[in-house]
């Protein structure tokens, strides 16, 4: 579902260009340049909330662009995303310390590149809801808007201490977040990690953030990215036995005509 995030997509690949554009359109509000003076330009018309940028660009490399960006007072709060090697990353990046949110790992497969940015676009996305929030404080949505595991990638991702409430029907399921690990969650009976799994699953619904919510229990063993991957497991999981048991029905039906 799109948004109203506004990236500012940058390199000068235009294949690579290109079939990003083309997978983040559906998450996004989605410019393109080829390069970094391009880049400046487009921000100065219309500041992204989102810069995801090659790193090894002529002239003016993704990280300088990135600091130029950050320099200007239109630009201050943009997040960043550079796309570099293994090696750059190690060598050339992270000893500088640059203005950087993530990085996507080239060579990179599109649908992993893609899901690694649509992380950083859900917590921008998140930040804005929280900013247009009701006076009380608390934000509310819907699972379509944002569905469960992008909410909880979200919230983690920017370290939020916080309750998340989220009903479906007479369903409800409450998960406590500090500095983005969930520490608490109670579904009906269920507690900790088997309650986080079964609201995984969730497709339609409603969600509250107070972010004046806490508690001192702790219920959870794993930690947010720990419960996501586990919970996605049993997704899985799940779907395969379904399928296995529609094929096995499909036998009998053809067995018994």
């Amino acid at each position: 579902m799109s948004n109203n995030v506004k990236v500012l997509l940058v390199d000068d690949n235009p294949m690579v260009l290109q079939m990003l554009r083309k997978a983040l359109t559906s998450l996004a509000l989605v410019t393109t340049a080829n390069d970094a003076a391009d880049a400046l330009r487009r921000a100065a018309d219309d500041p992204p909330d989102l810069l995801v940028s090659d790193f090894r660009m002529p002239e003016m490399d993704g990280r300088q662009l990135a600091e130029k960006l950050k320099s200007r007072s239109k630009t201050a709060g943009v997040a960043v995303v550079l796309l570099a090697t293994k090696a750059d990353i190690s060598e050339r990046l992270s000893a500088h310390d640059p203005p950087v949110d993530d990085f996507v790992e080239k060579p990179f497969f599109l649908k992993e590149a893609t899901q690694r940015i649509k992380r950083v676009i859900d917590k921008i996305a998140l930040e804005k809801m929280a900013r247009a929030a009701a006076s009380d404080g608390v934000l509310r949505g819907s699972l379509l808007q944002m569905n469960v595991i992008d909410l909880v990638q979200s919230l983690e991702m920017g370290r939020k201490s916080c309750a998340l409430t989220l009903t479906n029907t007479d369903e409800k399921c409450e998960m406590f977040f500090r500095e983005g690990q969930v520490t608490h969650a109670a579904y009906g009976s269920l507690t900790g990690d088997p309650a986080v799994f079964k609201v995984l699953r969730w497709t339609d619904g409603q969600f509250q953030v107070n972010f004046d919510g806490k508690t001192s229990k702790q219920s959870t063993t794993l930690n947010t990215q720990g419960l996501l991957m586990e919970g996605l497991r049993l997704l899985d999981e799940s779907a395969r036995d379904g399928e296995q048991a529609a094929t096995e029905e499909e036998d009998d039906v053809l067995l018994d005509s």
